[in-house]
């Protein structure tokens, strides 16, 4: 954490003369709350935790202005566990995004770093409780690329036009003796966005051969649609996946005490998730509501459903309280837990209490 620190403390120290030339943002999440987990073979547990509905961050954010519309940029992000004072991210210091590119107004923008996935951030596009909460989609949808985050990757992002506007990205897998394919992913996104109704495509494709093993690749496809209605608006989300990986647990430690424990289950073969939502905004308060299937293609048929209710209060336009219960039904020894943006959880009952300020 000291290092952590003294990374953020040395970049605000920016000279005067960098500051002359460059746009500089600190900017940040602070989300922390009680979550009450049920279900499991060990029993009910109570946790003081950071990150529930968002995932707690510090960031710092510029851009240059080159002139003819072009400009330099950058993003640094780090994740930070509010109830212990860790770094997130498996204790990487800068673990949420760090990139650096160049943008231009007519052609777009090619970025370079640890950035996000187009098909993570369709799964996003289709979830009310935006990827957070026990009703979290990534409890059933699988996130891809470490949390939905590619290290080593390029990224090029198109300027709307009409509307429309895409994403292409690859990432590196750098596996020492793999070649140029071991551990390597590609992706793009497609989006629309104009009046009440916007939709997004996109597609995952990760390498998973090692230096010295051939193993298929895990190829995730995901298709969403929102509609802002005058009092609500209706989320809708499809995703097919294919191939070893394509679909990981996010608890794998076989929380509810199987025979056989589902490890393996992360080579499950192919499957589907479909999900239904709705977020109805009534002033400072906020109702939501998801439902989420994921149907799995494997002879076990291991099965689940999602469900998630919701209520925000805005305290003011930075910060809010939050309280959401979510229930999973797993069918067929299907292991999945409800975890929420920062945790994997450990059951199939959770109740969520918290608050969160953004800076």
């Amino acid at each position: 954490m000291r290092k952590q620190l003294g990374a953020a403390l040395a970049l605000a120290a920016i000279s005067q003369h960098g500051l002359a030339q460059t746009n500089v943002t600190v900017y940040g999440l602070i989300d922390a709350g009680l979550a009450f987990e049920s279900g499991n073979k060990a029993g009910s547990v109570t946790k003081v935790t950071s990150g529930i509905a968002g995932g707690s961050r510090l960031g710092f954010k510029g851009s240059e202005d080159l002139g003819g519309g072009s400009r330099a940029l950058f993003v640094i992000e780090s994740g930070i566990q509010v109830d212990t004072g860790a770094s997130g991210q498996g204790g990487l210091p800068f673990g949420r995004q760090v990139f650096v590119g160049i943008g231009n107004d007519r052609v777009g923008t090619l970025t370079l770093g640890r950035q996000y996935a187009p098909h993570y951030l369709a799964t996003v596009f289709a979830d009310p409780f935006s990827s957070g909460t026990s009703a979290d989609e990534k409890n059933l949808m699988n996130a891809v690329s470490d949390g939905g985050r590619m290290s080593n990757s390029i990224k090029y992002a198109s300027p709307q036009w009409r509307g429309f506007s895409g994403e292409l990205v690859y990432a590196a897998g750098e596996v020492s003796g793999g070649g140029n394919t071991a551990g390597r992913a590609a992706g793009f996104g497609l989006a629309y966005d104009a009046g009440p109704l916007a939709l997004r495509v996109a597609y995952h494709d990760k390498n998973n051969d090692t230096a010295g093993t051939r193993i298929d690749s895990a190829r995730n496809t995901f298709v969403a649609a929102t509609y802002a209605f005058a009092r609500a608006k209706l989320y809708l989300g499809y995703g097919v996946n294919k191939g070893p990986y394509s679909s990981t647990l996010r608890n794998a430690d076989n929380p509810y005490g199987y025979s056989v424990a589902p490890t393996a289950f992360s080579l499950t073969d192919d499957s589907t998730d479909a999900i239904a939502g709705v977020s109805v905004p009534l002033g400072a308060h906020t109702l939501l509501a998801s439902w989420i299937h994921k149907d799995d293609k494997s002879l076990g048929n291991r099965d689940a459903d999602q469900f998630g209710l919701g209520y925000r209060y805005n305290l003011s336009l930075r910060t809010n309280l939050y309280a959401v219960y979510a229930r999973m039904r797993n069918k067929n020894g299907a292991p999945y837990t409800l975890g929420n943006a920062s945790d994997g959880g450990s059951g199939d009952r959770a109740v969520n209490l918290g608050m969160q300020l953004a800076f």
